[in-house]
């Protein structure tokens, strides 16, 4: 019989007094059943006992969503001091007008990417792609909000799709 997930060769194995085909390379059991004789009074049906030798596998941390996520981080905590105090340090009028209308160009680019750097921090914590992915697209609007400042985004960018890329489905 062949592995309906891999098309080894799979073999007869015993466990608990019962037959089983298994495939040695994806650890896939399959009970051996035997033929229903239907002039024989109704056969019970029960589950297949659990194989207790099937490892489940822990996902690996991405190396590239981990660098993402810190120099987002650090990236993020630069900018909140940065512009959190730009308007307390202008002695005139018109530095003030200036550096308010700075801090409003800058936002919507700043809230993306604090919503990037959450969304890297789910996918690298919680080990699901789609935020990964939801992440690296953030990085990426929050690239084209504010193409002056690309150069704080690109390198978070690319390493969260690269990190996607290499998260297994």
């Amino acid at each position: 019989m062949k592995c309906k997930n891999c098309g080894e060769e799979m073999r007869i194995a015993e466990f608990k007094e019962e037959e089983y085909y298994v495939c040695d390379r994806c650890r896939l059991k399959k009970k051996i059943v035997e033929p229903i004789d239907y002039y024989d009074e109704p056969a019970s049906y029960t589950r297949p006992i659990p194989n207790p030798e099937k490892r489940t596998e822990k996902k690996k941390m991405s190396i590239c969503l981990l660098i993402s996520f810190i120099i987002g981080l650090a990236y993020m905590i630069y900018s909140f001091k940065y512009w959190g105090g730009a308007n307390s340090n202008v002695a005139d009028a018109s530095e003030a007008l200036g550096a308010g209308i700075a801090t409003a160009l800058v936002t919507p680019h700043l809230v993306c990417t604090f919503i990037a750097v959450v969304f890297n921090a789910l996918g690298l914590f919680l080990k699901k792609r789609a935020f990964a992915l939801v992440g690296a697209i953030l990085y990426t609007v929050a690239m084209v909000m504010m193409p002056i400042y690309f150069f704080y985004v690109i390198l978070e960018m690319i390493l969260s799709y690269v990190g996607y890329a290499k998260m297994k489905k």
